[in-house]
């Protein structure tokens, strides 16, 4: 173990080969997605400074949305906003034809991809839709597959990076959390395929993995969770609703919104992790931004037996 950029545990796989990598971000160019806010917005503007050319994903730029906005108000021509919603097949289309006029020398490829996009959600299994599964999946999941297939020969032709934002809950499950959780297992999984299948590219597949930080992205918020927790109560059968009561419901939604604001409020240990890890010259398979509590959580429940990780963690678990 080892600790990674920004301070963040990791674990630390040592490569067989190095590869080359441009000591400059001049004239490199990235792409990322979902940049209206968050992780993605504050990435933009952290890489277009080290002197990256950035391709910033935003769902809301047709909107004027605020995110869009702000960035293309930088009226800087390393900034390039474009319109992507990444469950959009054409959308992602145009934004590879955008890229590819945009890029000086198109012919030597994209540097980086850094999947971003993604919704959080919550509901116990019985109570969560096959709809919210897949408009979860379509958007963490199914958005990465469909932007990392529609770049990867640019990505290819210059030997760089694909970079996906997973979760700590995309290696561990937590009750509550099934939807997202089974989005974020699909991208680990999808990532690991890739990273082995582009090793003979030259291309590295690079997994970042934060614990919480909701309260620093806001990718849940009050309103949202009121929202949802009115559309699960309205959709529950009756007798899964008599069987867990509205009273059960009531302090579960509670305790969600008490969520919203714990966790880190300084995205600074995964700008930092993500900016390692299209920069250095052997970056880490996974970076793990997160607390200490959370790094050794994530540790005993991807190793210990099954039933000593749930009764550590999981309220009502039996040895």
């Amino acid at each position: 173990m080892l600790l990674g950029a920004g301070g963040a545990c990791s674990i630390a796989i040592s490569d067989s080969v190095l590869l080359p990598f441009p000591t400059q971000a001049e004239g490199k160019a990235v792409l990322i997605t979902g940049c209206d806010k968050g992780f993605g917005h504050a990435l933009a503007k952290r890489l277009h400074a080290k002197g990256f050319t950035v391709f910033a994903g935003c769902l809301l730029m047709d909107e004027n949305g605020d995110g869009a906005r702000e960035l293309k108000n930088m009226k800087s021509d390393r900034m390039k906003v474009l319109q992507m919603d990444v469950c959009s097949d054409q959308e992602v289309a145009q934004a590879v034809d955008f890229v590819k006029r945009t890029l000086k020398e198109p012919e030597e490829g994209l540097w980086g991809l850094v999947n971003n996009a993604g919704i959080s959600t919550f509901g116990e299994v019985e109570f969560s839709s096959l709809d919210n599964y897949k408009k979860v999946a379509d958007i963490n999941l199914w958005g990465t597959v469909r932007v990392t297939k529609a770049f990867l020969p640019l990505i290819r032709r210059a030997k760089g990076r694909v970079v996906n934002i997973t979760s700590m809950l995309g290696r561990m499950a937590s009750p509550s959390r099934s939807c997202y959780c089974v989005s974020k297992f699909g991208v680990a999984a999808f990532s690991d395929c890739l990273r082995q299948e582009m090793y003979r590219w030259g291309v590295r597949v690079i997994l970042i993995e934060p614990s919480n930080f909701v309260a620093a992205t806001g990718i849940l918020t009050a309103d949202s969770i009121d929202k949802q927790a009115d559309a699960l109560w309205r959709g529950a059968s009756d007798t899964v609703q008599e069987d867990y009561g509205r009273e059960y419901f009531t302090r579960h939604v509670a305790l969600m919104k008490s969520f919203i604001n714990s966790g880190l409020k300084d995205m600074s240990l995964v700008l930092n992790d993500i900016t390692d890890a299209l920069t250095s010259p052997s970056p880490n398979n996974r970076y793990n931004p997160m607390e200490t509590y959370w790094w050794v959580r994530l540790q005993v429940m991807t190793h210990l037996p099954t039933a000593i990780a749930d009764w550590l963690y999981i309220p009502g678990a039996t040895l």
